[in-house]
């Protein structure tokens, strides 16, 4: 029956704790390597985003080929 239920209307979410936050159960790994992603390469590192340089000038833009760097 629950089978069916969860077919007509959807599995219930279980990334809520018991008082209604949300909480995922992923390990620390995991958590670590979203953290570090944005200090390790600048494609994640939105400080690094082309947008956040408006109104700067050309010679203060980091060109691509010194971004990876």
């Amino acid at each position: 029956m629950k089978a069916l239920l969860d077919f007509l209307f959807g599995k219930d979410a279980d990334i809520f704790d018991p008082s209604g936050r949300v909480h995922h159960n992923f390990p620390k790994k995991k958590w670590d390597d979203w953290k570090n992603r944005y200090i390790k390469s600048d494609d994640y590192n939105w400080r690094a985003h082309a947008g956040t340089q408006a109104g700067a000038s050309k010679s203060e833009i980091k060109p691509e080929s010194q971004k990876l760097n």
